[in-house]
């Protein structure tokens, strides 16, 4: 009698682990959506909008997946952008494993693989981000007082070894500590002077909307492989 007394209490057990877990993940996909759609950017992307939200970062104030149309033409995309009373936040959110190496003023920074045996190239993230931020002050020119913050958002399995020289108010940190770096940025800088918060507001939602559409997104991803091609030639 006892062994099978155990074997449904371990059974509910299971039932009701497996029933938490299916509560939480709607209760996310719910919160999720308060920002963005579920099948926009990458699940980093994603899982760093969630963890923004959790920690009170209000959903008007989170903009995810935009697409800024260049002057010279093209787009960039940006996967995140949060303006803050400090200043505005560009997230880029980066997935590797394996080491990362690099300098903020080198075109390319490193990945080490299999304990060194195996090594790949791949475009500064910084320089990257850096150019994210060129094309939304453009945007923006109007409110061209507001400081802009570069974060770097590593996830993943990947370890940062000898990362540095990064310009000012660029940081490079793992997933878990972006919500603290942004209380940090929160914390230390004086309040910014926007002038109309509510341009600010219409670029960056005109930005997400715009990024919505599949034909911007083909677009884009031609750009890109374009660029690839001549950078291989």
């Amino acid at each position: 009698m006892l062994p099978v007394l155990l074997l449904l209490l371990f059974a509910l057990a299971v039932i009701i682990i497996i029933g938490l877990h299916l509560r939480a993940v709607r209760n996310n996909r719910k919160l999720l959506q308060t920002v963005t759609d579920l099948h926009r950017g990458t699940w980093g992307e994603r899982r760093l909008v969630l963890q923004l939200l959790k920690h009170g970062v209000p959903a008007r104030t989170i903009f995810h997946d935009l697409y800024v149309e260049k002057t010279t033409g093209g787009t960039s995309q940006i996967d995140l952008v949060v303006p803050t009373k400090v200043g505005i936040i560009v997230f880029e959110v980066k997935e590797y494993s394996g080491w990362i190496f690099g300098k903020g003023y080198q075109e390319y920074w490193t990945q080490v693989l299999a304990y060194g045996r195996k090594k790949y190239r791949l475009y500064n993230p910084v320089k990257q981000n850096r150019g994210h931020i060129a094309v939304l002050k453009q945007r923006l020119a109007r409110c061209a007082d507001v400081p802009y913050f570069s974060v770097i958002v590593f996830g993943g399995s990947c370890e940062l070894r000898d990362v540095g020289c990064l310009p000012e108010n660029t940081y490079t940190v793992y997933m878990n500590e972006a919500c603290k770096m942004l209380d940090t940025i929160v914390q230390r800088n004086v309040p910014a002077h926007y002038g109309d918060k509510y341009e600010v507001l219409r670029v960056l939602e005109e930005a997400v909307r715009y990024g919505g559409n599949p034909e911007v997104q083909m677009r884009h991803i031609r750009n890109i492989e374009r660029m690839l091609e001549k950078n291989v030639r």
